[in-house]
């Protein structure tokens, strides 16, 4: 049974139908890698040129006064050493907590199937529906003064670990490639007298590398790239994020320093997906087909 094309293998053989065909191909090619490419080689490019350049127009594309000392400015003057170690600290933290957390409650309804667990894995779902600014304001306010405990979060990482781990898509990511584990595996390690906690350390977890690499890569972008949040719970300068520090201090700064220090602080999600897109790729699609 032969394969229907915008474009039948008749057409693609003749000189005009291939020619046409890869003039559209590289037109959508080139016109994706520009929508995609270019803000970032603005960005770059920017970092490199002098304050007037940055700002005429029209802009140049290649930098006619290379100043590279911009990025070495950049990192002395907004202190990107500091900010960079706290992003860091913050980002592998809430690795931790939802790797152990949302582990456990995706391994619970996938396999150990709890009273309502589909219940619950819907209204989990349903949380996917609700704009993230609209939770702003209860989050906020809970950890302001958070119930039982009573205690002030601001100005503290747990403002940022905390809502971190009640991340409804990595559980469900987690959940399906879990559904994907045959359980005949799972039934024999029992029968051997493995605990369930024995069965998700010695036989769940060392399959599921792929999709922990995925959901480690989501917690550490997600927490690297935002910007409302800790804002608002991280008042304190000594204690800012990457993005919330140069925000802060953007006042009084060069527009080309300015552009060379987000640069830099766009650098390390980009070389997280350069060097894991396969892993990305392959995580998201693991668990996708039962074998």
């Amino acid at each position: 049974m032969s394969t229907r094309t915008l474009i039948s293998p008749a057409q693609l053989a003749k000189p005009r139908g291939k020619a046409l065909y890869w003039a559209v191909f590289t037109l959508v090619i080139g016109g994706f890698t520009l929508v995609f490419l270019g803000p970032l080689y603005w960005l770059i490019s920017s970092g490199f040129k002098d304050a007037q350049e940055v700002v005429r127009t029209p802009p140049t594309l290649v930098p006619g006064s290379f100043t590279p000392g911009n990025y070495s400015r950049a990192w002395e003057v907004m202190d990107l050493a500091k900010l960079l170690g706290n992003t860091l600290f913050y980002a592998f933290g809430a690795l931790a907590f939802q790797l152990v957390l949302d582990v456990a409650a995706a391994y619970s309804l996938s396999k150990l199937r709890p009273v309502f667990g589909k219940a619950i894995l819907g209204m989990m779902l349903a949380t996917l529906m609700i704009p993230a600014t609209v939770l702003v304001v209860p989050q906020y306010l809970t950890v302001l003064d958070v119930p039982i405990v009573e205690r002030n979060l601001l100005n503290t990482p747990w403002a940022i670990w905390l809502p971190s781990v009640t991340n409804a898509f990595n559980i469900f990511l987690l959940k399906r490639f879990f559904d994907s584990i045959p359980k005949e595996l799972l039934d024999a390690a029992a029968m051997d007298g493995a605990s369930p906690t024995r069965v998700l350390r010695s036989i769940v977890l060392p399959i599921s590398r792929p999709i922990l690499g995925v959901v480690s890569i989501f917690a550490i972008v997600g927490v690297w790239k935002d910007f409302l949040w800790p804002m608002l719970t991280l008042p304190d300068p000594a204690k800012q994020t990457l993005n919330v520090g140069i925000y802060s201090l953007s006042n009084g700064v060069p527009v080309n320093v300015l552009i060379a220090a987000l640069t830099i602080a766009s650098l390390p999600t980009l070389l997280i997906f350069l060097i894991f897109q396969r892993n990305i790729m392959s995580g998201l699609t693991a668990g996708g087909l039962k074998g």
